[in-house]
């Protein structure tokens, strides 16, 4: 039997695909952004993708999703991003209690979240700890880990915090974080190289050479950062230390001729974040790279929906996918 799941905050369906090659069968996908939910009914119509504010989904439609196995999301970034002004609490993206509302509601056995590693900070143990406590006086046992993607096989340095939460009263036994295996990282070279090379440059190879590592975090997916571009002046220097010219995305690989550093295109930057190349994103580039910039890799939400997964059967509920 299939294991549920309600997610929010979906965004281009990152953190849900993994999540479905886990075992998990999406009974609802609720995102605002137009450009990311018509991405995901694109791939997985079948999702019942939801177009609209979460505050208010949860409170007319959240009841009838009340038992359901899992509720995962990835809730705003913002209020805990070093980039931004850290305001927690104070800022008005912070969505963690409109999760916390969902899990009340739905009663799920099990709860996902994911968040930048900021979370992690000293600043919001108080933060945390609130979470957490609301999550035990509901009847849960909450872990909070940061998690590497490249640990999972992701050609990325990112860095993400995920929260699970398990029932206490189901009889399960202890979630465990799956175990990293870097070691299956392939390098940004490696990974491209085909699509670098798909309309015939010469400096392909030249180029894999270079890309001889994995890649920094992709970034630039804040519709106030602009035009699509790798980021910050930083993060534009660490991918030109690869050979890639982080200004722009580019609409196509280097024809041949091509002199310099070439532009990532989105499926390129798409595959850094772990989607496979049948996942399509849609919209026009600027709109589309931010759904990728702003993506949870689906290879880590795999793995931990998969640790998830063992818990719940340890408890006869569901069975762990392949």
């Amino acid at each position: 039997m299939a294991l549920t799941s309600v997610e929010i905050c979906a965004g281009a369906g990152g953190q849900a695909l993994g999540l479905e090659q886990a075992g998990f069968e999406h009974l609802a996908a609720v995102e605002i952004d137009a450009h990311a939910c018509n991405t995901l009914r694109a791939n997985r119509p079948e999702w019942n993708v939801v177009e609209g504010d979460v505050v208010r989904w949860i409170k007319d439609h959240a009841h009838e999703y009340e038992g359901v196995d899992l509720v995962a999301g990835g809730v705003p970034c913002p209020p805990f991003s070093k980039a931004g002004k850290q305001l927690g609490a104070s800022d008005e993206r912070d969505l963690f209690p409109a999760m916390l509302d969902l899990v009340k509601v739905t009663h799920p056995k099990a709860v996902m979240i994911e968040n930048v590693r900021g979370l992690l900070d000293p600043v919001f143990e108080d933060y945390r700890a609130a979470v957490t406590h609301k999550l035990r006086t509901m009847g849960y046992t909450t872990q909070w880990r940061l998690l590497q993607a490249a640990d999972y096989g992701v050609a990325q340095l990112r860095p993400r915090v995920i929260a699970v939460a398990v029932r206490d009263d189901l009889g399960a036994g202890v979630f465990n974080y799956p175990a990293p295996r870097r070691e299956d990282a392939p390098t940004v070279g490696t990974l491209l190289h085909d699509l670098m090379s798909a309309n015939g440059w010469e400096g392909a190879d030249a180029w894999k050479a270079r890309a001889n590592r994995i890649a920094p975090t992709l970034v630039g997916g804040s519709k106030k950062h602009g035009g699509p571009d790798l980021g910050p002046t930083r993060a534009r220097r660490a991918w030109a230390e690869l050979g890639v010219n982080g200004s722009t995305i580019a609409e196509e690989a280097p024809e041949p001729g091509f002199e310099g550093d070439p532009r990532l295109t989105v499926r390129m930057a798409a595959r850094v974040q772990g989607f496979p190349d049948d996942w399509h994103i849609t919209g026009a580039k600027t709109n589309a790279y931010r759904q990728v910039g702003n993506a949870f890799p689906p290879p880590v939400a795999k793995a931990v929906g998969l640790q998830i997964a063992e818990v719940l059967a340890s408890a006869n509920i569901g069975s762990v996918a392949a």
